[in-house]
């Protein structure tokens, strides 16, 4: 569904996506993965059009639509999630029952029903990372991008946005997910890319039967660390 074909974003003299290729297939769910500074937001950028590519390709299959959940949602704090919905829904175009029927069925299964009535400045932080994801599912996309959804989240909020991710995933969503919290993205995702200096060091594959350390251990020893057998990095 999407491909990035030797992607390369210069900035002033030094590159922050330097030949990068990986591809997402239709269903699956792929970490983007990467220390900070690695490129992976760039990536994104570019991949969004929000940033020009340098050199390469990103290639999207015709007639796919994105949807994207920033790590930083913000919103205009004096709307409720349910006017929130209905700006972003507006800013599509749509009619007005399809709208109502999308935000509705949106809201729910992102578990801010009961919320939509409340003004956004009251919401948590695991509530406003909700409403991102759920705006981002405005319009049905192939595409979902998930930059960062369990960053600043307690253990409950990031459970609730696993099992969220989880639920797209048995939907037969296509997701991108950027993460540093590994054992989040292990738990979801079918596949892993690691990236450093903006090009890619390592794909993983946790269908295959061979893939038997965890991530974190993997994401270490990739990035040049050594593992300590006596830590337990899960």
């Amino acid at each position: 569904m999407l491909e990035c074909i030797d992607l390369v974003k210069r900035y002033k003299g030094y590159d922050a996506v330097s030949g990068l290729s990986f591809a997402v297939h239709k269903g699956e769910v792929l970490g983007l993965l990467g220390p900070n500074g690695a490129g992976k937001t760039t990536t994104i950028k570019m991949i969004l059009g929000l940033a020009t590519v340098t050199r390469g390709e990103v290639r999207i299959t015709s007639g796919v639509r994105i949807g994207y959940s920033p790590e930083t949602p913000y919103f205009h704090p004096f709307l409720t999630g349910f006017e929130v919905m209905i700006f972003f829904s507006k800013l599509q175009g749509m009619d007005r029952k399809t709208r109502v029927r999308q935000i509705e069925e949106i809201l729910e299964m992102v578990g801010l029903r009961e919320a939509g009535d409340k003004k956004v400045k009251v919401y948590s932080k695991g509530m406003l990372q909700r409403l991102a994801v759920a705006q981002a599912l405005l319009g049905k996309p192939d595409i979902l991008i998930l930059d960062e959804p369990t960053s600043g989240l307690d253990a409950l909020g990031r459970v609730e946005m696993i099992r969220l991710i989880n639920r797209l995933k048995s939907e037969g969503k296509t997701i991108i997910l950027n993460s540093h919290i590994l054992s989040d993205v292990q738990k979801v995702a079918d596949r892993a890319v690691i990236i450093q200096n903006g090009t890619k060091v390592k794909e993983i594959d946790f269908r295959d039967e061979h893939t038997s350390k965890d991530l974190e251990s993997t994401f270490i020893e990739v990035l040049g660390g050594a593992v300590d057998d006596s830590i337990d990095y899960k």
